[in-house]
């Protein structure tokens, strides 16, 4: 056999390249500007508007025993970062970036901008970095388990927007019913329950009696402010002792894990409640993406019909999903009571299950993403109570440190993550 013969008998092999789609000259020009103006207002405003001096940044759980500290020149490092996002700003109107990297072009700029915000607010004095992380992680626990729950549901093509009241029933539970059983792991179970009887609620009227599912939403968030706070206020509010007085989870340390420098006391030096979020988030992820259920529940959410067609009970898998996304979300409940400051009071969840809903948006239906935003507006929150404190080159209102979670909330979800696409048959309802 020749050689040409046997060239000519080998397949051919085509080559699929993905294309990386530019994006439009009127998007590459506003997000350029705005990274420009941004990193001029950093430079103009926190560089030259830093004190002199040194930022230092505590990087330890105790300075007095194992003192570990950084010091930079306040205002020429955050100069310095601020104008590294005026050239990213630049390279965006002159070039452009990918599509598939103005993700994490902006990201990496919104990063460069809080550091360069950090080096301004502990210009002349010492900012504890670790404390600020670890308190990041304290606020976002709930907002994740809330978003979890979200995701879950959404995914379906169940829109939660009761994740507020889920959240706050599973509050209400775990406080009482670890008080009455001396009990937190009881608690905990309480507050699970609780969640889930909120979302079967929202499971029964959206998916068997089709009612509109926002507006479904907001009823069982009204329901659920409403029944806790009477609740509170025969039970609770008069006999205070008996019935809202629960232990709160206390750290426990991982040996080993939690002896690394700053990783351990950031990650593996916290409460249960913490450690069970960290494997929900690797358990969602995984069975989301990875499982048959997942790709099934992904149909569902996506085209109800065409999963219908092929065997997968479509009905079924909404209720199942719904019910445990609110179980999740019921446990975020706990971590606001015995997770955190024990007793319950009226409206302890305060608007952190729209927020979790906002995280659900802002990750794109993705448990990671969800995390990230999560993180994102916990640590907002976290550095308005560290500013509180902080004496700052120029004094910020408590008023406005205040707004700061939600400033960054709304920032985030409208400015941030531009057109997103949600599951295809979100919010609506199927029939057969």
């Amino acid at each position: 056999m020749s050689a040409a013969t046997v060239e000519a008998s080998q397949p051919e092999v085509v080559v699929h390249r993905v294309v990386d789609v530019p994006l439009s000259l009127r998007q590459r020009l506003v997000s350029g500007i705005v990274l420009v103006v941004f990193g001029v207002l950093g430079v103009l405003g926190l560089g030259i508007g830093a004190s002199k001096g040194q930022a230092t940044f505590g990087l330890s759980v105790s300075e007095a025993v194992h003192p570990t500290q950084v010091s930079l020149p306040a205002g020429w490092t955050a100069g310095a970062l601020s104008t590294v996002v005026i050239l990213l700003g630049a390279w965006q109107l002159a070039r452009g970036f990918p599509r598939s990297r103005t993700t994490l072009v902006t990201g990496a700029a919104i990063a460069l901008l809080v550091l360069a915000f950090l080096c301004w607010a502990a210009s002349g004095g010492t900012l504890q970095v670790l404390g600020l992380l670890q308190n990041t992680i304290f606020l976002a626990v709930p907002l994740i388990l809330g978003a979890l729950g979200g995701i879950l549901c959404e995914r379906s093509g169940v829109i939660n927007v009761a994740i507020e009241g889920q959240m706050l029933t599973g509050a209400f539970a775990a406080s009482l019913v670890a008080t009455i059983a001396h009990n937190l792991g009881a608690g905990v179970l309480a507050a699970v329950v609780a969640g889930g009887l909120m979302s079967a609620l929202l499971a029964v009227f959206a998916i068997r009696y089709l009612v509109n599912q926002v507006v479904l939403g907001v009823v069982l968030n009204g329901l659920a402010l409403g029944l806790t706070g009477f609740l509170y206020d025969t039970l609770m509010q008069k006999h205070q002792d008996q019935f809202n007085t629960p232990a709160i989870f206390t750290p426990v340390k991982i040996p080993v894990l939690g002896d690394i420098p700053f990783i351990g006391p950031l990650f593996f030096d916290t409460t249960v409640l913490v450690y069970l979020t960290y494997v929900l988030i690797v358990v969602v992820d995984v069975a989301l993406f990875r499982t048959r259920w997942g790709l099934r529940t992904r149909a569902v959410g996506e085209h109800p019909k065409a999963a219908d067609t092929v065997g997968i009970k479509v009905l079924r898998t909404r209720y199942l999903n719904t019910v445990l996304g609110g179980f999740v979300a019921g446990l975020g409940g706990a971590v606001l009571t015995i997770g955190a400051v024990g007793a319950f009071s009226k409206n302890i969840s305060s608007g952190k299950g729209f927020i979790a809903l906002a995280a659900v948006i802002f990750g794109r239906w993705s448990p990671r993403g969800a995390v990230g935003a999560a993180l994102l507006f916990g640590f907002a929150d976290a550095l308005q109570t560290v500013l509180s404190f902080t004496h700052t080159p120029v004094t910020i209102p408590s008023s406005f440190l205040a707004m700061t979670p939600y400033l960054a909330t709304i920032f985030a979800v409208a400015g941030l993550v531009g057109r997103v696409r949600a599951p295809a048959a979100d919010g609506e309802p199927y029939v057969k």
